[in-house]
């Protein structure tokens, strides 16, 4: 694009047809479950990546499809609890050099809307001019953004999965904390030895004791209910001091609470609370035989806790707690909080590698950039970082965290954390201290339940931190004050346009403004995980890509975890039987992809870092964190649609290659695994063939002996039925011919002499045929006469096997083969009475005798 020219002219507005039509039937692919479509704006182009498409608003988020509205962008796709500001910009073209002086401005050529988010988005659509597209999606982000009503946002369209009641998940966590465990252990609470200077109370079972305080809280057990309910009275809000952890080991305690009400004259005492945080700092029954140190860790700056004094507040005093110190961390309240995060996002957009509307602002003509930074060299930007603060506070809090970990891992010493109302400051010090002091926290579970018991049951006040509406549906309309305020705490450096063009700022609306409390507390302490997690790379289960997801569910309220100010309110909204859990949910996409899921932290190691971590200050110092704050205002490959995928960018890019690899090692691993199974089917199959080919072996030798016998049988079988005189005859046939009358028979014997078998198909097309054998004994010769009293067959048979040496071994007339027919076998029994049995057949030895073979043989007796 030619950089004299403005943006405007390089745009193909034309890519989306404007037009009318239904679009829910072509959008189901997008939409998610109970979304609705509520207003939509076609050919809009979204500025940053110069890119046209169909722009949505549901009751959800505001949608952004490009490439002919088949591909959703995810930078132009924002949730409308997201959504931080909106503006109306009018872009004006300069005239050129070439019309006269004097010469009318040319009237504006496009409408633009300028979108700040809470996840440090800043984008910019186009509209066509004439079309009241831009309008008609104003009014309904106006409407939608920043609802009235609890029951109005769209966590209770939903029909996600629930998770069992938090306050079950609660009384599992309280178990496990007092328990006689060593540290990381996750036991049910079944099996759980609990220690007996602890007691869980129900005393605030309606939250009348402390409203922003859960059901159910661990107490001494020697400090009885009423004791507790007059240690709350001294406290601010009643944010009594109770148990948040303790070390497992020298029973050292993690304790939080509010600032005491010590009045104007700070000389104010109550017998109940310091007897509590006294009960809180007792020596275990084992172990320690001297009362324990107690340091209480004052979260604000002195000069904080001294003005609080004129409102009643204020701090303790050492001289009225037993061996008691008194520290200041000095963290600074909400508002610097929300006022360093409004200089960061400028710094973000203004001196980024580049800016949110797509272009580096330092690399523009003039040094001139958008928004109200006033940095126009490289050393500015240099300083930018810093002037925001952020880094500066993110370091307060983890050195504080830092300091509380290590008196109680080194020192054996209890510690009370407060600040002012015990739900910022102090939430952020006791969670990082407990990541610090247990590796259970370190894991998915683990760190769902700190969240939990810290941040949720435990009261910080996400609704009006984070801008969106409680159970109680008031809403606050903004001071002037805050107004002014929350105007700088966005950046207005929304578009890139060409030297010379302008932009003026077409009213936003104020109705739907931030109250003065919101604060980035929350991602702040996040924040301040991922520094943690960047110093240790193996001590966490979960990864970056995690923290920012989890950051995103909660901006967005799509799931209930995260709505109302409390426990208290959130129980009497039905938060939890009313919307989805984003636990469950997170789980679910993590089950999805398997162990090689992205939020899954490859170089975790539970052994070796299986204690607590106590990190260096100078190790503390914290960086900008990209994972969050870059992965929108550096572009990306066009395959991603202009930006990475959540949570990952720069450094985050070497994760996801490093996913990626593992990946697809994963995929090379479990394709090897089913090749070697299919290795093992085929061995085994191979084995099993083996098996049958040598029982085959083994039968077709079998066989083959067996028809050798057989032969051998048959052939002497018919050797002595032919000695017998009979004849044999073997031939095949037909089974048809089976069922034959006795004359086709007799036909069949006679044909059966040619010896030609006959075939017959079964019926499925194989040949089949059968052995006809046919046995006929018979006179051996034609003619009349006895034939018993026949010739002897020797003449004309000469393979008799009755002779020998040419004579025969029977008398002449008398031989057994003669009378032989088919009609029955008649036997010379004279001539078998004539026969003389030789001597030799006795064994009697006469070897000088020599008889002839046929010569009569001699009766016994007779020489």
């Amino acid at each position: 694009m030619d950089t004299g020219e403005s943006w405007l002219d390089g745009l193909d507005w034309t890519s989306v047809e404007a037009g009318t039509g239904s679009l829910s039937n072509s959008l189901d692919g997008f939409l998610l479950p109970a979304e609705e479509i509520v207003a939509e704006g076609r050919a809009v182009v979204l500025v940053n990546l110069d890119a046209a498409g169909l722009l949505l608003v549901t009751n959800f988020r505001l949608l952004f499809l490009g490439e002919g509205a088949k591909q959703l962008v995810p930078l132009g796709t924002i949730p409308l609890a997201t959504i931080e500001k909106v503006t109306k910009l009018v872009s004006r073209r300069s005239p050129p050099a070439s019309r006269l002086p004097g010469a009318a401005p040319l009237r504006p050529v496009r409408r633009l809307l300028h979108i700040v988010g809470k996840d440090m988005r800043s984008i910019v659509f186009g509209f066509r001019p004439r079309t009241k597209q831009r309008r008609i999606v104003h009014e309904a982000l106006t409407r939608l953004m920043r609802p009235l009503r609890l029951y109005e946002l769209y966590a209770f369209s939903t029909n996600l999965p629930n998770g069992r009641d938090p306050r079950m998940r609660l009384r599992a966590e309280y178990m496990r904390m007092i328990s006689a465990t060593t540290i990381g252990t996750d036991t049910s609470a079944g099996d759980l030895n609990i220690r007996s200077e602890w007691r869980l109370s129900d005393v605030n079972a309606n939250y009348n004791v402390c409203p922003t305080y859960p059901s159910l809280l661990v107490m001494p057990a020697s400090f009885s209910d009423e004791e507790v309910q007059q240690a709350a009275a001294f406290r601010a809000r009643g944010r009594l001091p109770v148990l948040c952890w303790q070390h497992p080991g020298n029973g050292a305690v993690l304790a939080r609470s509010s600032q005491p009400l010590i009045g104007i004259m700070m000389n104010s005492r109550s017998n109940a609370d310091e007897k509590l945080v006294a009960a809180l700092c007792a020596p275990p029954c084992t172990g320690f035989s001297q009362r324990r140190k107690l340091y209480i860790a004052d979260a604000r700056p002195r000069k904080n806790a001294l003005a609080n004094g004129a409102m009643g507040g204020g701090s303790e005093s050492s001289a009225n707690y037993l061996q008691c110190e008194v520290v200041f961390l000095g963290i600074d309240n909400i508002h610097a909080m929300r006022d360093s995060l409004a200089r960061l996002r400028d710094f973000l957009d203004i001196h980024g590698a580049a800016s949110s509307d797509g272009s580096s602002s330092l690399l523009r003509s003039g040094g001139w950039a958008w928004g109200g930074g006033n940095a126009t060299t490289m050393s500015g930007a240099l300083s930018a970082l810093g002037d925001s603060g952020w880094l500066v506070h993110c370091h307060t809090v983890l050195i504080g965290a830092a300091w509380i970990a290590a008196r109680i891992a080194l020192e054996g010493a209890s510690v009370l954390v407060h600040c002012s109302d015990g739900w910022d400051r102090t939430t952020q010090l006791i969670s990082v201290a407990s990541i610090l002091l247990d590796p259970y926290y370190r894991t998915f579970q683990g760190f769902q339940a700190l969240v939990e018991k810290d941040w949720l049951a435990y009261g910080h006040l996400f609704a009006e931190r984070l801008g969106t509406p409680t159970y109680t549906g008031i809403h606050i309309v903004p001071s002037s004050e805050s107004l002014v305020l929350q105007m700088g705490s966005v950046s207005t450096s929304p578009v890139r346009g060409a030297p010379g063009s302008a932009f003026t700022s077409a009213g936003s609306h104020s109705p739907a403004a931030l109250s003065s409390n919101y604060s980035p507390i929350f991602l702040q302490w996040i924040d301040c995980v991922a520094q943690l997690l960047r110093i240790y790379p193996s001590a966490f289960e979960f990864s970056a890509a995690y923290l920012v997801e989890l950051m995103d569910c909660v901006l967005s309220c799509r799931f209930g975890n995260f709505l109302c100010n409390s426990e208290k309110e959130r129980v009497q909204a039905g938060i939890a039987e009313s919307t989805g859990c984003v636990w469950a949910h997170l789980e679910q996409l993590r089950e999805s992809g398997g162990k090689k899921h992205e939020h899954y932290n490859l170089y975790y190691n539970n052994v070796k870092y299986s204690g607590i971590l106590l990190p260096p200050a100078a190790a503390l110092f914290p960086s900008l964190w990209p994972h969050f704050f870059l992965r929108w205002s550096c572009p990306s490959p066009v395959s991603t649609g202009g930006c990475l995928p959540v949570g990952w960018t720069h450094g985050g890019e070497l994760e996801l290659e490093a996913h990626a690899l593992a990946q697809s090692f994963s995929s090379l691993q479990n394709a090897k695994e089913k090749a070697e199974s299919k290795l093992q089917e085929l061995m085994t199959e191979r084995q099993l063939l083996l098996e049958q080919l040598q029982e085959e072996q083994e039968g077709r030798l079998s066989a083959t002996s067996a028809a050798g016998r057989a032969r051998r049988e048959t052939a002497a079988l018919k050797q002595v039925i032919e000695a017998m005189g009979g004849k044999i005859h073997i031939s095949s046939f037909s089974s048809q011919l089976l069922h034959t009358s006795d004359e086709e028979t007799k036909d069949l014997e006679d044909a059966n002499t040619e010896h030609r078998p006959d075939y017959h198909l079964n019926d499925n097309g194989s040949e089949q045929h059968q052995l006809a054998v046919s046995l006929c004994m018979g006179p051996d010769f034609d003619g009349p006469g006895d034939v018993s009293r026949r010739p002897c067959g020797a003449e004309l048979n000469s393979s008799c096997s009755l002779r020998a040496n040419e004579s025969c071994c029977w008398p002449q007339s008398s031989c057994i083969r003669m009378g032989s027919a088919f009609i029955g076998l008649r036997t010379d029994f004279d001539a078998l009475e004539q026969l003389s049995i030789l001597d030799r057949y006795f064994d009697i030895e006469q070897p000088d005798v020599v008889q002839p073979p046929c010569s009569p043989p001699h009766p016994p007796g007779v020489t």
